[in-house]
């Protein structure tokens, strides 16, 4: 069967490979089927030329992926409404899928007019979903999806969790556009990196309140095996960084040291950056993390009341979440520090706490900010809104998704003990500060920068329009120094790109043990770059 999956602007010019297609399009390609894709996030396209795809292609099935986000959900109701305008609408069906319908699929299949919503893990179901459909057979015997029939909602059991990850196929890279998709940036990457993000296991151990990823159990993949994926990424698509999106590459001491330990073996040039638990933390294993590669932990801290983490369930003491940051920063990992407020407990307080928090670990690879809590659909947090009366009990995925979510940044329920203008006013300050935090470093960087290019002369200085203006750290103080000096120096040309410089890289790849990591003339080039700009830097700031 012809298969299209649509791809749907992410509202960035960050192009991040869709996953979820990836693991769908291991099955289809493998039980034969052809697959197309419509990719909108990275053309930009309008919704409209969706339609005038279909009308002017023949598919069998027509597939859609989202998550649970109010911008999402809007992207959903553009592109169906396209999808569903086709002429040959009648000659396909419309699939949906992912966290947004899996818990609500009615809405969404009223909403969107798809033909079957598939819920959960999709691999097992979308294999006899389109045997079904092939063999022109009842739904009845297809787990996992929910359809309409005379305006009933018609349901069948979920399909059972899939154990051994490693036993499904690898996504079919080549089907995508590759060198589009790995463009996507991330904390603690170089211009000169190529992002792909991946997965190492799947479901979460724990059952914090606000997290509406319903995937039961914890189920990783084999090291050895994850190795070799990326390997495999590395050696014929360029990979340099690995962006592992699952919800826990940490979820034991045990198993991340097992795979820091196969990229040892490996000796990879291939960087990573994972989401992390800082109840596992400690010096020795986060060392181990960046011998092994590690650049940038996403930490979900969330509050530092213990009150607030009890509340959610996160399973934090503020003790452990200092002492993990502060760690983090020590071996020279930068950290990502995730808040968010407006749950049960939070008052004028606890936000200052974690104001105060994010000030002073704050190693400005990523700008800082604080997000309202949001009971998304199928979370625990959900289910509480209800019963409060924050969600409309009757219809609450209308009231969510067309009235109280309107972006991530505004109330959509209030779960604290502060009225509405009290929330929004906390808010306001809290990000305030923050931002005026990371932009007084800025500035100052800047300010240095000019002081340096008059002073000093420095010719290696593009111009101030062509500056990134990016900050970043690593966790090293007199090193964090040289850095956001060299980062805001800009001074990556104008330096000798000659022929002598070509001949000198031929000699030092081929005859030096030392430089044998080197790939490419552009590798030597930064590398020099660097160790040049450092030496200017550290001139400048200790002599």
């Amino acid at each position: 069967m012809k298969v299209l999956f649509v791809v749907y602007d992410n509202g960035s010019y960050d192009n991040l490979f869709p996953m979820g297609f990836g693991a769908l399009g291991g099955v289809l390609k493998r039980d034969g089927h052809k697959i197309s894709i419509w990719n909108q996030d990275i053309y930009h396209w309008p919704d409209d030329n969706l339609r005038t795809y279909l009308d002017d292609n023949e598919f069998d099935v027509v597939i859609f992926s989202l998550i649970a986000g109010y911008y999402q959900y809007q992207k959903m109701k553009g592109l169906s409404k396209a999808i569903n305008n086709s002429k040959n609408r009648a000659n396909f069906k419309y699939i949906m899928g992912g966290y947004g319908p899996t818990p609500e699929p009615k809405f969404f299949i009223e909403k969107s007019g798809c033909d079957v919503a598939c819920m959960g893990e999709g691999e097992i179901t979308i294999k006899k979903l389109m045997e079904a459909f092939e063999n022109k057979t009842s739904y009845a015997n297809v787990p996992g999806i929910a359809w309409l029939e005379n305006g009933e909602l018609k349901q069948t059991p979920r399909a059972p969790i899939i154990q051994d990850l490693d036993s499904l196929p690898l996504p079919p890279y080549e089907l995508f556009s590759m060198d589009l998709y790995r463009m996507k940036r991330m904390p603690n990457s170089q211009s000169t990196d190529f992002v792909i993000p991946m997965m190492s296991a799947r479901g979460c151990s724990y059952k914090c309140t606000f997290c509406y990823r319903m995937d039961p159990g914890y189920r990783k993949r084999d090291p050895k095996a994850l190795l070799d994926e990326i390997e495999m990424l590395h050696k014929d698509y360029g990979a340099t960084y690995i962006a592992f999106q699952d919800d826990l590459l940490m979820s034991s001491v045990a198993h991340t040291e097992k795979v820091c330990k196969e990229f040892l073996k490996r000796n990879l040039p291939v960087v990573w950056s994972c989401n992390g638990r800082l109840n596992y933390c400690s010096e020795e294993l986060l060392q181990l993390m960046k011998d092994a590669g590690c650049v940038f932990i996403n930490y979900g801290i969330e509050s530092m009341d213990q009150k607030v983490l009890n509340n959610m369930k996160k399973g934090l003491r503020p003790e452990m979440i200092v002492r993990g940051i502060e760690d983090t920063l020590k071996v020279g990992i930068s950290p990502g520090l995730n808040f968010i407020f407006g749950n049960k407990g939070d008052n004028k307080e606890t936000i200052k706490k974690a104001v105060d928090f994010l000030i002073k670990y704050d190693d400005f690879a990523q700008k800082r900010t604080i997000r309202p809590v949001t009971p998304y659909p199928g979370s625990p947090l959900y289910f509480d809104a209800i019963e409060m009366g924050l969600l409309d009990k009757d219809n609450p995925a209308e009231d969510f998704y067309e009235r109280k979510h309107l972006n991530s940044d505004l109330i959509c329920c209030n779960f604290s003990e502060l009225t509405d203008d009290e929330f929004y006013e906390c808010l306001r300050w809290a990000n305030k500060t923050l931002m005026e935090n990371y932009f007084n470093k800025q500035r100052d960087s800047n300010l240095a920068q000019i002081d340096y290019l008059y002073k000093e002369k420095d010719a290696t200085f593009r111009g101030f329009r062509h500056s990134a203006g990016q900050l970043g750290g690593t966790g090293d103080k007199q090193k964090d120094k040289i850095n956001r000096g060299n980062e805001v120096l800009d001074g990556m040309t104008n330096w000798e790109n000659t022929s002598v410089d070509g001949e000198r890289f031929s000699q030092q790849i081929f005859n030096s043990k030392r430089n044998k990591s080197l790939r490419s003339f552009d590798e030597y080039i930064v590398r020099k770059e660097a160790r040049a700009a450092t030496k200017k830097i550290e001139k400048v700031l200790f002599n």
